[in-house]
């Protein structure tokens, strides 16, 4: 069983921070638990972010304005309270980025007490990713993920699915934050075929010294405004 809570951070109109992932740029928020009190695990959920111009002539991944992070708590003995305590530093950006931080204090008990917050926790929840597998015949989400290689150079190609007309994200990470990879572009799909099936690519950059991109599991998270899914695929040889 766990306890609900969650981090929220409002930006004023313009500015931005990141995602877990940021892209070409920026600091993704960091999460520190140490001084709570009986408390066994948090994991933070990450909700779908949105791509956006960095300023510098790319584009990095973050949230506009406005985001929650929900939590899930574990306690150490579900019958006592727990005493959260976190540690939060992140980035703040428009035309340049500053250092922020801030130390939060939040009382959890197993007892209901319904408030404003659930409705705001909620849907925050809802916008985290679902995992999903992959599926050829999803009306949304990953079909594939295949190597290719033009003109030598290897670069990964990835087919979703997604309603005809919907605006849509694809984001990769790497298997650890070491991994720089780019942001995958959409590109021409297949001559005829399947419909409302879009294609990306992306070149294998950023990967750190000595690292191998066979076998690599790579994580991949389809964004559109109404729903996200994320997979973790292994890159055969």
């Amino acid at each position: 069983m766990w306890l609900r809570a969650g981090v929220e951070i409002s930006l004023a109109p313009g500015w931005h921070t990141y995602w877990r992932y940021p892209g070409a740029s920026g600091v993704p928020p960091s999460f520190e638990f140490a001084g709570s009190e009986n408390v066994k695990s948090v994991t933070v959920l990450w909700p779908a972010p949105v791509v956006f111009a960095d300023g510098a002539g790319s584009r990095s991944i973050g949230y506009v304005e406005h985001v929650v992070f929900p939590l899930r708590v574990v306690a150490r003995d579900a019958s006592k309270p727990a005493l959260l305590h976190v540690d939060l530093r992140y980035a703040i950006c428009r035309e340049l980025c500053q250092p922020a931080e801030a130390t939060l204090t939040l009382v959890l008990s197993a007892v209901v007490d319904p408030s404003a917050s659930e409705a705001v926790l909620a849907a925050a929840e809802a916008r985290v990713p679902r995992p999903v597998a992959l599926d050829e015949s999803a009306a949304f989400g990953i079909r594939s993920v295949h190597r290719e290689a033009d003109h030598g150079r290897p670069h990964v190609v990835v087919d979703v699915a997604a309603p005809e007309g919907m605006p849509i994200d694809l984001l990769v990470e790497g298997p650890t934050p070491d991994w720089a990879l780019p942001l995958p572009r959409p590109i021409a799909p297949v001559p005829g075929g399947a419909p409302n099936v879009h294609r990306f690519a992306f070149d294998l950059d950023g990967m750190p010294s000595g690292a191998r991109s066979e076998g690599a599991m790579l994580r991949f998270t389809l964004v559109s405004s109404a729903d996200a899914v994320e997979i973790v695929s292994s890159l055969s040889p």
